[in-house]
Formats: structure tokens, C-alpha cells, sequence
């Protein structure tokens, strides 16, 4: 009898309590609502673009599914089989987002920094050239520099961040020594504004490198320094001879660009992860010399080598070519396709899957079909390119920039091969409709791409994402937590009366469902 007393007692307080809200609260309420969930949807919104992820989904994993006891079930044993998968997906993501050197990078003087002065941008980012430094490090420097002044004096220049003053060590360093190879090397690459002035000094680099090599090799096993200090030298002079042949290629002498990178690659086999096999396929391709570069391709484009853009789309653009110039989608749907041209789109289908930045949805139609695809389009030119950065990521966006920017003209001189790609690229994105998940000629596509293209590609370009990312379930409740209570407010503010009652109503049937539970 006392229980039910009180809880009388209490219902009559709460009955009055709400007896006594005016419309004006609900109006307050509401809107207050709205707005807070408004600002949260705008946070969730711009956090997503920025990042890639919701920021109530990563709060709520990170911190709040430890703290609930979620992660004690993930917990397995150390020979279980569930963590070895675990470990070998973990390795296989690092493999996957390693970052690569461009094989056909630019010059920093000559183009580069052209760039910088005729737009204002900056063309490469800091993670892209604190790579390119570690890079210089590792090629150009080893232990036994403290034996010579000229080498120790480059070693601090490599590291030095500042441009200036790498210039100002190059020449200290040949004040030290007339003969140092790498000092030439760096004025070569940062101060020479001209491919000419390049190539000049390239030239007294490669002089000077070849010197050193010789008195290397006659050394190399007297001691382990001496070892290492050939295999220094060998990567100096290989790198002055690729960078001679890049500057012949870009002043028209192609022939000669070609026979110093055949002799590079007869020279120095092991040194294949340089790619120099990839700066020969363009070079043949400018000389239109398409028997050699098949030649090229039956050697570099085997199963346990690493692949890239340039082999695949390269590989092809040489089945297009048999067939593009009599292609014609009305006649092919008619008559079917021929053998030719089903091998052609077979090895379209390879190359978009291995990286689909290269081309981009192109009809609106299929934008069901192609859902999760949201690449840019650089072949059709539908958006324009970006100077290439220095390293690039294998099947990222940064791979797709530095391919177009150097074969799209090999493209266009091919007749209807263009025509061909577009009209034959979307039926990858059919056959594999959930990338992240498996694949269909490689492996499934790497979720980590988006993230290191951010790093190597300048702020002002608008990094191509595959596939298309899902707005996070938060989002959607946000927006309509949002919409809903705003809908609310202004009911509220237009027919006070009736919501008052309406609200009144709501509150007493969940206090009374909530005194049933």
C-alpha cells in the first residue's frame, strides 16, 4: 500500500511537471537539439573527407570497445591459426603500401622548380622529398666517407633539408675535390635550370664516377669497407648513366637514350628493382618501335616480378593497337568480338584492375554498375594532369599520374585506341564487385592506397579514391537526428497547442512503459 502511495505521489509530480511546460520549451528544446546535431553532422562530415573514417566509429572503437571488455574475445592464442592470418594480412598490407621510386622522375631544377615559378605551387610535398633524401643516402653515401673530405662534406648534404645550402655543400665539396662525382650530381639534379645545363654537368659527373669506379673495383677485396664503398660507386655511376640517358631522351635523341639503357641494363643485371627497364619501354614507344618493346615485355612482364602501370597498360596498348583503328562498338555488338579483339579487351580488363586511376567512369549510365569506383580519369583526359611526384605507389593514384603524364601521347598517336579503352575499361568494375575483398587477376586492391597518395601528392590536386567510399552510418543518423528535430522545432513554433499535446502524450506513454519494465 505504501509502494503504490508513492509511486501515485510521483506520477502526480511528473503530471504536473509536464502540465507546466509551455510550447515555448518544446520550441527551445527542439531547436537546441537540432543545432547540436547539425554541428556533430558537420564535424562527422568534415572529418570523413579529411581522414576517411567517422570520428564517432574510431572514438567508439578505439576507446570505448576496450573499456566495454570487446577486445578479450579478439584474443587467441599465439599459434593459433586465426593470428598467423592476421600477421600475413598485416604483411601483406605492408607490402602492398610500399612506396616505390619514380623510375622516370623529374628534374628538380629544370622542371620542378619551372613549374614552381610559372604556377606558384609547390609540385612535391615533404614526405615525398624526405623520401627521395633517405633515397640519396642510401645510394650515394656509405661507412668509409670520413676518408675522404669531399664525401664527408656531400654526406651532411645529403641531409641537409634547405636547397641552398645542398648547393652551397656540392661546391664546397668540389673546392675539396674536383673529382667528386656526387657533388656534380646534386647541382645537376637542383640548381641546373635547363635539361642542357643538366646534362653539362651529368656529363663532368659521369667522368669523374667512372674514375672512381675503376679504382674501386681494382680494391674491392681488400677489406669489407672496400666492398661497400664499389657498391657505392656503382650506384653513383648507374644513376649518372640513367639520368644521361633521361636528358638524351627529353632533347630528342632517343636512339642514343635507348643504347645508354640497353648498355646500363646488359652491364648491371642485379640492379633491376631501379626499373630501368620501364624508361626503355617509353623511349621505344617514342620510336614507335613496338617489336622491341614486346621484346621488353616477354622479359619484365613474368610472374615473380613485381608488376606496374607502365607494364600492363603498356601490354595493352600493343593489343589495341592490332585492332583500334577498325573498332567500332556498333559493328563489334553485332557481330561479336574477334579473337584480336578480345584479347585486346582482356588486357584492358588487366590493366584497369591492376591500377583503375589510369581511366575514370566515363558514362553516367553505369554508375550502378560501377558503384565503388570514383577514379579520375587521366588517359581520356577528362581532368588535367599534375607533374609526377618522385616516389610513386604501386596501383595508387600517384602511379596512374606518373604513367599518363608520360604515355598518353603514345596513346593518342595509336588511331581508336583511346576510343577502345573507353568503351571496353568498365567491365572490370563488373567482374569484381567488391575489390577490397578479392580480385580477379591480382590480388584484392590495397585499402591503404588513398592514404599514402594523400602524402605524395601535392594539397591542390584531388586525390582519386578506390573503390567509392560509403558515407558511415553516423553520418546518415546525424543528418536525420538533425533534420527530424528541426522539423520538430518548427511544428512546435506553428501549431504550439496541438504538439504540446502531442508531447505530453509521448512522455506518458514512455513513463508508463518504462514503470511496466
Amino acid at each position: 500500500m505504501i509502494g503504490g502511495f508513492f509511486n501515485y505521489r510521483n506520477g502526480v509530480k511528473v503530471t504536473v511537471f509536464l502540465n507546466s511546460l509551455t510550447p515555448k520549451f518544446y520550441v527551445a528544446l527542439t531547436g537546441t537539439s537540432s543545432l547540436i546535431s547539425g554541428l556533430i553532422f558537420i564535424f562527422e562530415w568534415w572529418y570523413f573527407h579529411k581522414h576517411g573514417t567517422s570520428f564517432i566509429e574510431q572514438v567508439s572503437v578505439s576507446h570505448l570497445r576496450p573499456l566495454m571488455g570487446g577486445t578479450e574475445s579478439s584474443i587467441s592464442e599465439p599459434g593459433s591459426s586465426s593470428s598467423n592470418s592476421e600477421s600475413e594480412t598485416s604483411r601483406q598490407n605492408l607490402s602492398e603500401c610500399k612506396v616505390w621510386r619514380n623510375p622516370l622522375n623529374l628534374f628538380r631544377g629544370a622542371e620542378y622548380r619551372r613549374y614552381t615559378w610559372v604556377t606558384g605551387k609547390e609540385p612535391l610535398t615533404y614526405y615525398d622529398m624526405n623520401l627521395s633524401a633517405q633515397d640519396h643516402q642510401t645510394f650515394f653515401t656509405c661507412d668509409t666517407d670520413f676518408l675522404r673530405p669531399s664525401d664527408t662534406v656531400m654526406q651532411k648534404a645529403w641531409r641537409e633539408r634547405n636547397p641552398p645550402a645542398r648547393i652551397k655543400a656540392a661546391y664546397q665539396a668540389l673546392e675539396l675535390n674536383n673529382d667528386c662525382a656526387t657533388a656534380y650530381v646534386l647541382l645537376a639534379e637542383e640548381e641546373a635550370t635547363t635539361i642542357l645545363d643538366a646534362e653539362r654537368l651529368f656529363k663532368q659527373a659521369l667522368k669523374a664516377g667512372e674514375t672512381i669506379y675503376r679504382r674501386s673495383q681494382q680494391c674491392q677485396h681488400q677489406s669489407p669497407q672496400h666492398e661497400a664503398q664499389l657498391r657505392r660507386d656503382t650506384n653513383v655511376l648507374v644513376y649518372i648513366k640513367r639520368r644521361l640517358a633521361m636528358c638524351a631522351r627529353k632533347l630528342g635523341r632517343i636512339k642514343e637514350a635507348v643504347k645508354i639503357m640497353r648498355d646500363l641494363m646488359k652491364e648491371f643485371p642485379p640492379l633491376t628493382m631501379l626499373n630501368i627497364h620501364e624508361n626503355l619501354l617509353e623511349s621505344l614507344l617514342e620510336l614507335q618501335a613496338y617489336a622491341d618493346v614486346q621484346a621488353v615485355l616477354a622479359k619484365y612482364d613474368d610472374i615473380s616480378l613485381p608488376k606496374s602501370a607502365a607494364i600492363c597498360y603498356t601490354a595493352a596498348l600493343l593489343k589495341t593497337r592490332t585492332v583500334s583503328d577498325k573498332f567500332s562498338p556498333e559493328t563489334a555488338s553485332r557481330r561479336g568480338l574477334s579473337t584480336a579483339e578480345i584479347n585486346a579487351v582482356e588486357a584492358i580488363h588487366r590493366a584497369v584492375e591492376f591500377n583503375p586511376h589510369v581511366p575514370k567512369v566515363y558514362n553516367l549510365l553505369t554508375a550502378i554498375t560501377l558503384t565503388g569506383c570514383a577514379t579520375l580519369l587521366y588517359l581520356l583526359e577528362m581532368k588535367s594532369l599534375i607533374l609526377p611526384p618522385e616516389h610513386i605507389l604501386k596501383r595508387g593514384d600517384s602511379e596512374a599520374i606518373a604513367y599518363a603524364f608520360f604515355h598518353l601521347q603514345h596513346w593518342k598517336r595509336i588511331e581508336g585506341a583511346l576510343n577502345l579503352l573507353q568503351c571496353t575499361w568498365e567491365g572490370t568494375f563488373r567482374m569484381i564487385p567488391y575489390p577490397l575483398e578479392k580480385g580477379h587477376l591480382f590480388y584484392p586492391y590495397p585499402s591503404c592506397t588513398e592514404t599514402a597518395d594523400r602524402e605524395l601528392l601535392p594539397t591542390f590536386h584531388h586525390v582519386s579514391v578506390y573503390p567509392k567510399k560509403e558515407l558511415p552510418f553516423f553520418i546518415h543518423f546525424t543528418a536525420g537526428l538533425c533534420s527530424s528535430t528541426a522539423m520538430i522545432a518548427l511544428l512546435t513554433h506553428q501549431f504550439p497547442e496541438i504538439m504540446g499535446v502531442f508531447a505530453k502524450a509521448v512522455s506518458m506513454i514512455s513513463r508508463t512503459c518504462i514503470e511496466y519494465l
